[in-house]
């Protein structure tokens, strides 16, 4: 029987609903069970769910709703015990914060007045009206959210462009500006190596190899991920990439993207090719033959990441930095055993994947037929475990490993599977140890495989540093004492996956040719932009707590605003109030 509770103006944030969701889904007696803000977005996801009743109609965006399916009616007082005792806890460790907390903007910049970037983690149909609050109040914008329409994204960030400011996002879910991680970022060695990506994992999984391989970064800022497409025209790419080119302490200017649109992607190289600076760039899923001018084009991350520090430290470059390193594994495989699954909490991490599967396979372009596949070919699978229907409601698998954990079991119920290849992906904003929390699934998988007669490998990379919150050693070990096999690249992992299955991919070696001529672009960067660039950031934190952490840990300024949708979410008053403002 479902039970409704509707706590009246008692918002929380929805990372923290997500996750005392699954906290009251493991208690004995409850068969499911869904907490949420009411808002329309929400409502859906409750129905979705078959957890919806007549309770959550007249719920506001302001009130919390909690939805317990349970045949045992004495079981509804323990839930709501356990939820006041969680947000109990919550509010004490919030307490404890070395950051002052406000609830409006003007409290905030009082509070902080030389504040010059905003992070913006807000339910999506929110950001972009808060990143304009930002914005006009001078101030560089990180938006963390997603579901912020093409619209909204492409008006402000014409808007910074024009003020001299940049907005990093939508969906940007990493950046390190002056050495200050932000939001899920990795602790980075600082250097000479300016990143610049339309992806999150990508920039991490760029940084951490830069880290691993004795160099440092300067800056990594993240575009969003819609930034190179057509109808945004690379705004953010391409005041990041004059401010880097700007910045006296960047050497190496290091440019990672999924697949841009043509005009776009070729105003973005005319205006690598008028910097001075060296550059590497990928354009994840194109196979570059050659280096052109001061532009060496990579053909996966890792080698985005190689190419960079070899520049940063004077080295030749290689014709080639993609060669499988480690021995390949022996395998005991039945004659059905002939596919790879790969899940991934990082969407670039398993675009790289899918791609590399493709080309092993000679399959061409990838086949994305279903939402979160980044391929779908013959019982080979890379899926992008992050994307939003995987997340509704849910925790980012980077938090939460349960999503990721039935995508296991159910990989391993396919008799054609051979090898489940993954990613854990470190540092600040994710979980705080994977290893332990996804090895009782990996060695129940294992356990009952080999009890049918089968083996099942399982192959993966950790993404992060020896500096990250998570000990990065300790999660090695962890995972290779489970039988994980770990490399050091997600490149080198998708390659040892393949080589276990006797498959090969022909190596590309490229040769540096003169560019072609074109009409060099003037760079010129604003104050503000400068600014940003050359001094631990003073952050307004709007939404989700957990991003202080990062920020105060690495040297940067920062006051949460703890954000409550306004006219108690209802649009209409929401877009009065915006006019009248």
């Amino acid at each position: 029987m479902l039970y409704t509770i509707v706590k009246q103006n008692s918002y929380q944030d929805s990372v923290n609903l997500m996750l005392l969701t699954n906290k009251i889904a493991t208690m004995e007696g409850v068969n499911k069970t869904q907490i949420m803000m009411g808002t329309p977005a929400n409502k859906d996801i409750f129905k979705t769910a078959g957890l919806f009743t007549e309770e959550l109609e007249a719920a506001a965006s302001n009130d919390m709703c909690i939805v317990v399916d349970t045949d045992q009616e004495e079981k509804i007082q323990e839930v709501l015990d356990e939820v006041d005792n969680y947000l109990s806890n919550q509010a004490i460790a919030g307490s404890k914060e070395a950051f002052e907390t406000v609830n409006t903007w003007d409290k905030a910049m009082r509070a902080l007045p030389s504040a010059n970037l905003a992070i913006i983690s807000t339910p999506g149909q929110y950001a972009a009206e808060e990143a304009e609050k930002a914005l006009d109040r001078d101030m560089h914008v990180m938006i963390f959210s997603d579901n912020v329409t093409i619209e909204d994204e492409r008006r402000i960030k014409e808007k910074a462009h024009e003020k001299g400011l940049l907005v990093m996002g939508p969906d940007a879910g990493t950046a390190v500006v002056s050495g200050v991680p932000l939001a899920f970022a990795n602790v980075i060695k600082t250097g000479k190596i300016g990143v610049i990506g339309a992806s999150g994992t990508g920039i991490q999984e760029v940084t951490t190899e830069i880290d691993r391989l004795g160099s440092g970064v300067s800056h990594a800022i993240g575009t969003g991920g819609r930034d190179l497409a057509d109808k945004i025209g690379a705004i953010t790419m391409l005041d990041g990439i004059k401010a880097l080119a700007q910045h006296s302490k960047t050497e190496v200017i290091t440019l990672i993207s999924k697949p841009p649109a043509k005009e776009v992607r070729d105003e973005v190289v005319q205006l690598l090719q008028s910097i001075s600076k060296p550059v590497v760039a990928i354009f994840l899923g194109e196979e570059p033959h050659n280096h052109e001018g001061n532009v060496y084009y990579a053909n996966t991350l890792e080698e985005t990441a190689a190419i960079a520090v070899d520049l940063a430290k004077g080295n030749p470059i290689k014709p080639n930095y993609n060669k499988l390193h480690a021995e390949v594994p022996a395998v005991d495989l039945k004659p059905e055993q002939k596919t790879i699954k790969g899940l991934y909490s990082g969407g670039t991490l398993g675009y790289e994947a899918a791609t590399l599967i493709s080309r092993g396979l000679n399959l061409g372009e990838t086949d994305h037929d279903e939402a979160g596949y980044l391929l779908n070919t013959n019982g080979f699978q890379v899926i992008d475990l992050g994307d939003d229907i995987y997340t509704q409601g849910k925790p980012h698998p980077m938090i939460d490993p349960d999503t990721r954990i039935q995508f296991f079991q159910k990989a391993a119920q396919d008799e054609s599977t051979a090898v489940i290849l993954f990613d854990v992906v470190l540092g600040y904003g994710s979980h705080d140890d994977m290893a332990d929390a996804l090895i009782p699934g990996i060695e129940k998988i294992q356990q009952e495989t080999k009890a049918n007669g089968r083996n099942i490998y399982f192959v993966a990379t950790v993404c992060g540093t020896d500096q990250d919150p998570q000990d990065l050693d300790e999660q090695k070990a962890k995972l290779e004492k489970a039988g994980v096999i770990l490399r050091d690249s997600n490149n080198q992992a998708a390659l040892t996956a393949l080589a276990m299955l006797d498959i090969q991919i022909e190596e590309v070696t490229k040769e540096l040719v003169p560019a072609k001529e074109t009409a060099k672009v003037e760079i010129t960067v604003s104050e503000a932009i400068e600014q940003l660039l050359t001094e631990k950031p003073s952050v307004v934190n709007v939404g989700l707590k957990k991003f202080t952490e990062a920020i105060t840990a690495n040297g940067g300024r920062v006051v949460q605003y703890d954000w409550q949708p306004s006219a108690g979410g209802n649009p209409r008053l929401r877009e009065v109030l915006r006019v009248l403002r």
